[in-house]
């Protein structure tokens, strides 16, 4: 008996929480009550919808592959003759698609230049009246400012004469003007 290893025991206490029933499977994937009546009529119809779609398909890809079992012999027969009239007809659709292409981006070109000299050239007549009216509205400002300013100089000028009897007293007026 000194020879074996001494085994230890563990003991665990469980805490004292509320027991939890284990609900495990497919019913804890499940909602608790069952699905309403619109979902299962949802599913009736579709099922049977989806499985023939499903069919037709299926059907569709064994006549894909018997045909193609067949038409391959035959390709190959004429391959020589297949292949380069495959690539003209596919070169000729290519440059008609882009002659096409490239005649509607230039008629879309064209229409826009033209849109754009018809507003410029309805707009010159416009812009010119306005230009008009502006030299009109700076020729009646500066006339007014003239008029203005000439009324300013005559007010002064007879405050001038009024104060000092004439030109002579103007005249002197400046002149100590400068000497201070």
């Amino acid at each position: 008996m000194a020879d074996r290893p001494q085994t230890h025991q563990l003991q665990v206490h469980p805490q004292h929480q509320p027991q939890r029933r284990y609900e495990g499977g497919v019913k804890s994937l499940l909602p608790q009550k069952g699905p309403s009546a619109g979902k299962v009529i949802a599913v009736m119809t579709l099922l049977p919808v989806g499985g023939s779609l499903l069919g037709l398909a299926g059907i569709t890809l064994v006549g894909t592959l018997i045909g193609l079992a067949v038409a391959t012999p035959v390709f190959i027969l004429f391959s020589p003759i297949l292949v380069p009239a495959a690539l003209t007809i596919g070169l000729a659709l290519i440059g008609f698609l882009t002659s096409g292409a490239l005649g509607t981006t230039a008629l879309a070109s064209l229409s826009w230049v033209v849109n754009y000299l018809r507003q410029a050239t309805g707009t010159v007549p416009e812009q010119l009246d306005q230009a008009k009216r502006r030299m009109q509205d700076l020729a009646a400002y500066t006339g007014q400012k003239t008029k203005e300013v000439g009324e300013k100089i005559q007010q002064k000028a007879q405050e001038v004469g009024k104060e000092g009897g004439g030109r002579e007293a103007g005249r002197e007026g400046v002149r100590e003007g400068a000497r201070t």
